[in-house]
């Protein structure tokens, strides 16, 4: 059985298996305040070109949403996401959990509009009565998004520009960030994000780790007693050497970019071949993502050979489902689920 369910189905990389077994009798203190995780900050902050900036590690990309967002927001504000946003839409309802609402706008291939967010704003605070309603506190982003699609420098810049002008923090949802930054169609550096997001995660889950992401405060705004929210939130592992451990392999000598390179190279080996299948894309992702529409015939067909994602279904006769590369994807699984599509379709 082939799967291309999702980017996390393996466990972890090598390198990480083989430092987490070298330091595996090192005693060390607990809850992220060992040697291991301000060597991997450090790193961070080097790769970010941020060296003011705040990291914390967390256990998961769900856990850090939820405490980040609470984190950061009063009372009775809520966060501004597109529709299709993870927080709005995969998360069980866990920011609205910490008593904070999701507050949407229209999504363009995954995406919010900054021309759409500013009158969002911009509406709120010219309605008389707006002290009776949710607060737009922050807003959300991933990149890539749901769709596998990515933002230009330059929306980045313009949305900044508006929580900048609102006083609100942008914060950008980096699961598969390592995935994004080595696109072949990206002009978006990590850089790049620290000077736009006044804060994001960088996803070791999804991008070769075994678990954990990596919190990046890039304007000395990290909430006041932070490591305690962490901990209020589930989120904060005590064995914190595990995700040190794991963020200093990946941000020593590349692994990160060299793992999303080749998520991105396997994905680029599936669309073409997608293409020459006759497949229909329904929409264009330059990421490790790819949505195919299949009759619904064609794929109770494929599921008895592999395992993918159903994510929509536009009629009654038709699924869109996505097949995702990841860092572990091997060639010869793409080239024998290319070769049961030429079969099946």
């Amino acid at each position: 059985m082939l799967s291309f369910e999702n980017d996390y189905v393996e466990g972890a990389h090598e390198l990480i298996l083989q430092r987490l077994a070298e330091t595996n009798l090192e005693q060390l203190p607990g809850y992220g305040a060992d040697s291991w995780c301000e060597r991997a900050k450090e790193k961070i902050r080097e790769a970010c070109k941020c060296p003011h900036a705040d990291v914390c590690f967390l256990v998961g990309g769900t856990q850090t949403n939820m405490t980040v967002i609470d984190g950061m927001l009063a009372p009775y504000e809520g966060v501004i996401a597109a529709n299709t946003g993870h927080v709005s839409v995969h998360e069980a309802g866990a920011i609205e959990y910490t008593g904070h609402k999701v507050l949407t706008l229209p999504q363009h291939e995954g995406k919010i509009r900054a021309d759409e967010l500013e009158a969002y704003l911009r509406t709120f605070w010219e309605d008389a009565s707006h002290e009776h309603m949710v607060f737009p506190g922050m807003v959300y982003i991933s990149h890539p998004t749901e769709y596998g699609t990515l933002y230009t420098r330059a929306e980045l810049q313009n949305l900044s520009a508006i929580c900048d002008a609102h006083q609100i923090p942008l914060y950008l949802d980096g699961a598969r960030l390592g995935y994004g930054l080595m696109s072949r169609q990206t002009d978006v550096t990590l850089p790049d994000i620290a000077d736009c997001c006044h804060v994001f995660y960088i996803g070791g889950t999804k991008v070769g780790a075994l678990c954990g992401e990596a919190v990046v405060f890039t304007r000395r705004n990290m909430p006041k007693h932070f490591l305690t929210t962490i901990k209020q939130h589930g989120a904060l592992l005590a064995k914190g050497r595990l995700l040190g451990i794991q963020f200093d392999t990946l941000f020593t000598d590349g692994l990160y970019q060299k793992l999303g390179a080749h998520a991105i190279d396997m994905a680029e080996l599936l669309k073409r071949g997608l293409r020459e299948c006759g497949c229909t894309f329904h929409l264009e992702s330059p990421t490790n993502q790819q949505f195919v529409l299949l009759k619904d015939e064609e794929l109770e067909r494929l599921k008895k050979h592999v395992a993918c994602s159903f994510w929509e279904k536009p009629d009654e006769d038709h699924t869109i489902v996505r097949f995702a590369t990841s860092w572990a994807t091997r060639e010869a699984d793409i080239l024998q689920l290319l070769k049961l599509l030429k079969e099946i379709l």
